[in-house]
């Protein structure tokens, strides 16, 4: 609003000055008047010259005196031209630093975050340590109850060795005594000792002599298993009796190697009608049948072998790796017999168990299975060194039908703290 108020005077002013000197111009000339001895057209112009003059001289001086923008740009060009450039320099430099601030800013915020990742696991530390200070007060509790059921079962102890102590001394006195008794009794004891040696040998004789009249070199056992074999049933009584007939044959190789008689075979034999019978009963049978050849009685080197025929139904009883059985028990590593007396219960425990499913066990010895010793000791290395709660579990290795054996697989556990065997 300024400036169109300032341009309106302007205009004003230079109207009036124009029109003031076109009417002086009009005047000089019509009057023919003669300024500094010139000719009046001449000077007609010097007033026209004046007018303008004025009119620029006054438009200039009414904008500086109004204005000082106007003074500015006429007096102050030069330094405001050293000013924009002293405040372009300033910009510069400002636009500089501000863009090393955004580097900082940006150094610092990448800064931020590396330390608010640590904070995070100093943080994540700080709950591992807290948690494992808990446990460690938690152990500490229980340590301190246990010592002092030590300390109570120490003092128990205590009063217990002061009344042995007591006893003791009683019993010293009475050993005492009882070594001059034990003078006259050594003397006895040096006859009856020479007396019994003589008995002794007479005794060997005579059992020996007794074992010779009754038994004489027993080669099989009444019921001891000769020769097994599984015979396909449900096939025609020819094929039957050739199978049964070469495990007789097996029988009577298993014979001559007992016997020492390794060139030729030793006949076993077995009672006719007996095994027609069993021809029959396997040929006429929809599954096959376990055959053992067994004797008959305690048989005797020298004599004839008799033999007994026994048949079971044949099936599957285990499949590769089912499981059998599982036991837990109770053992301590610093007794040193335990650890194999537990694995032979818990096997003594598969044996029955394997029995009942239907596996036939040795008529003399009654197991279904063989342990090779490397796994026996395997096993036992395995629960030597654990004290308390220890589990044990067994699956068949292999496919095992009624005859056996059955090969185990034994697999020791750790019992968890807490649980009861």
């Amino acid at each position: 609003m300024y400036g169109v108020l300032l341009i309106l005077v302007l205009i004003v002013t230079g109207g009036a000055i124009a029109f003031i000197g076109d009417r002086l111009g009009s005047k000089v000339g019509k009057k023919r008047l003669s300024l500094f001895g010139l000719r009046p057209r001449h000077t007609s112009i010097i007033v026209t010259i004046v007018t303008g003059i004025l009119i620029t001289t006054t438009t200039l001086g009414v904008m500086t005196a109004v204005s000082k923008d106007v003074r500015t740009a006429l007096f102050g060009m030069e330094k405001l031209n050293r000013t924009m450039q002293e405040t372009k320099a300033n910009l510069l430099a400002t636009q500089a630093d501000l863009d090393s601030a955004t580097q900082q800013k940006e150094e610092a915020d990448r800064a931020l975050d590396a330390s608010q990742q640590e904070v995070e696991k100093l943080q994540s530390q700080q709950k591992s340590l807290e948690e494992e200070q808990a446990r460690l007060k938690e152990g500490n509790m229980l340590l301190e109850q246990a010592k002092a059921a030590l300390m109570a079962r120490n003092d128990e102890l205590a009063t217990a060795n002061n009344s042995l102590l007591g006893e003791n001394q009683n019993l010293a006195s009475v050993n005492q005594s009882l070594l001059g008794e034990n003078g006259k009794l050594t003397e006895t004891n040096t006859k009856l000792t020479g007396e019994k040696q003589t008995l002794e040998q007479q005794t060997q004789q005579l059992a020996n002599g007794l074992i010779t009249i009754r038994e004489g070199d027993i080669v099989f056992r009444a019921g001891e298993v000769i020769a097994s074999g599984v015979i396909r049933g449900n096939r025609p009584e020819a094929d039957v009796r050739a199978d049964l007939t070469t495990l007789a044959q097996v029988a009577s190789r298993n014979v001559s190697v007992r016997v020492g008689e390794n060139k030729t075979d030793q006949d076993i034999w077995i009672y006719r009608p007996e095994f027609e019978g069993a021809v029959k009963t396997i040929a006429t049978s929809p599954q096959d049948m376990v055959v053992r050849i067994v004797a008959a009685g305690n048989q005797i080197r020298g004599e004839e072998i008799r033999g007994a025929l026994e048949l079971y139904k044949n099936s599957i009883i285990y499949q590769p790796h089912e499981f059998i059985l599982v036991r837990a028990y109770q053992v301590q590593s610093s007794n040193k017999g335990a650890a194999e007396q537990t694995l032979m219960n818990f096997l003594s425990d598969v044996n029955q168990s394997a029995t009942a499913r239907g596996l036939l066990p040795d008529p003399i010895r009654g197991t279904v299975g063989v342990i090779e010793a490397a796994q026996f000791y395997s096993v036992v290395q395995k629960i030597a060194p654990i004290d308390g709660g220890v589990v044990l579990s067994a699956y068949a290795r292999e496919a095992t039908n009624a005859l056996g054996p059955l090969r185990l697989d034994v697999k020791v556990e750790r019992m968890n703290e807490g649980e009861q065997p």
